[in-house]
């Protein structure tokens, strides 16, 4: 959090207090000790300087022209964090909505709040907001999520309002060939062409299949488009596409996740003819494009 709530009204009264007791410090005379505070004797009306109470305490009896001051410790839930001569401690702050214990209240110290995970401060209304959630291909170190595209050479596969982008996987340093370049919201593919490649059809639907769940998670099809493509899924679960007008988005696309999953190559090759059947005829194109480059390149390398 770049910058946590500020202070509560409690420790606002606390400073105002002790900035009195300064002023009343600054003017005590040659040879009076500091963190003191002035007292009247009502018999003989004159003036004349106690000692404050340590932090973390408070005044319990006033001091007298032959009785030094008396503190006790601050009740447990309250606090002084100065020298003071308060007759009573102060109240700790509790943190409020979307807020967490950054430190926990002490007697000699307020409790400090932070929002909790997946929050910042907004300074403009005094309270902690959601972040905002990038999508894939996108991320965010600090602030208010601002999304933008992951640099090269990175990527997001997911949803998320905490997550950065990551680091593609480099192919050589796993002893493989680097078969597909990742991409802002794929990591990079890698296949080890002694793994039966020869089999090329058959093996650029399998490797094509690596980067499916963050491909569907990347079109951000909507709710209607999602339910046509569960109905039309090659050999999906006969149950799931019969209810697909009935399930929530996040169900759907745990039904197309499973689907994934479970998928052979040869239903995978079927997939740009069904999502043009549900009227996504670029999302059908791009992944038809991805896996002629998949093709092209086991070609080459295997």
């Amino acid at each position: 959090v770049p910058c946590g709530p500020g202070p509560g009204p409690g420790t606002i009264l606390l400073l105002l207090l002790l900035l009195s007791f300064s002023v009343a410090d600054a003017a005590a005379p040659p040879g009076v000790p500091l963190r003191t505070y002035r007292q009247r004797d009502p018999l003989t009306g004159h003036q004349f300087f106690c000692d404050s109470c340590p932090p973390g305490t408070y005044l319990r009896t006033r001091c007298a022209p032959s009785r030094p001051s008396e503190c006790a410790p601050c009740p447990r839930g309250s606090f002084t964090e100065l020298w003071n001569s308060m007759d009573r401690c102060l109240r700790c702050s509790v943190c409020e909505r979307n807020q967490v214990d950054e430190e926990p209240c002490a007697a000699d110290r307020n409790r400090r709040c932070r929002c909790m995970d997946g929050f910042y401060y907004d300074k403009s209304i005094y309270t902690c907001r959601a972040h905002s959630e990038c999508g894939a291909g996108e991320g965010t170190a600090h602030e208010d999520t601002r999304c933008q595209q992951c640099p090269s050479g990175t990527f997001s596969d997911s949803i998320s309002a905490r997550l950065n982008c990551t680091q593609q996987r480099s192919c050589d340093a796993e002893g493989q060939r680097l078969l597909l370049q990742g991409a802002p919201w794929h990591d990079s593919v890698c296949i080890r062409c002694e793994d039966g490649a020869g089999e090329k059809l058959r093996n650029s639907a399998i490797c094509l299949k690596e980067i499916l769940p963050a491909f569907f998670v990347y079109q951000k099809m909507s709710l209607k488009r999602l339910r046509q493509l569960v109905r039309r899924l090659p050999s999906a679960q006969g149950s799931a596409a019969r209810a697909a007008s009935s399930l929530s988005l996040q169900e759907l696309k745990a039904v197309v996740r499973a689907w994934v999953d479970s998928a052979t190559s040869e239903q995978i090759l079927r997939l740009q003819s069904v999502l043009s059947g549900t009227g996504a005829v670029s999302a059908g194109e791009r992944l038809q494009r991805k896996l002629n480059r998949i093709q092209e390149n086991l070609e080459l390398i295997c």
